[in-house]
């Protein structure tokens, strides 16, 4: 495999949000960093024509996802869950993450939902990269401890400029002038 089959391509790309709602974001830990980046991925994706699909585990007694999120969520796909793992609830079937190779993860918790189904979306064939400044946990020991196992599963671990950058791929792209200007400054 060339150097450019080992990042993510924009065509073929979905961003995932993993439940960030609202009777769980205030106990993360650095919760309003995790939503103001899960966000910030959001409207780039949005910008870069990235669909976008969002979670919410049981939102009948967590509740829906945070209102910054919903906001930026205007217009996507939301799916509910019951069971931890996205992937095996089922809830992703006919969205844009299950037709897309290339799987941008983000959300909370890290060690739980996120975990579970970033490890399933590899074992269906995804080439999945989590987003490390854009995922939380209650207990930073579980957050850090669920990125190493996920990075020894073959998941890709990267930041929000990373996505940014393999996004656009280069400075020609038309849009890396306004993505520089809003995005990455």
């Amino acid at each position: 495999m060339n150097a450019a089959g080992f990042r993510m391509r924009r065509a073929h790309s979905a961003l995932l949000v993993i439940d960030v709602q609202q009777r769980l974001a205030p106990a993360i830990e650095d919760g309003r960093n995790v939503v103001a980046h899960c966000v910030w991925l959001m409207r780039l994706a949005e910008r870069l024509g990235v669909p976008v699909v969002v979670t919410e585990h049981c939102p009948d007694k967590i509740g829906a996802s945070v209102e910054a999120i919903l906001q930026a969520a205007a217009g996507v796909q939301v799916c509910a869950k019951r069971m931890f793992s996205a992937v095996a609830d089922g809830c992703l079937v006919g969205s844009a993450v299950h037709e897309c190779e290339d799987i941008v993860v983000c959300g909370t918790e890290t060690h739980v939902c996120v975990q579970q189904t970033a490890l399933d979306l590899t074992h269906a064939g995804k080439r999945v990269f989590l987003v490390a400044d854009a995922v939380g946990s209650r207990r930073p020991m579980d957050r850090d401890v669920a990125i190493e196992r996920m990075r020894g599963h073959g998941i890709d671990i990267v930041t929000r400029e990373m996505v940014a950058f393999e996004w656009l791929e280069n400075g020609d792209d038309p849009l890396f002038g306004e993505v520089n200007r809003e995005f990455l400054r």
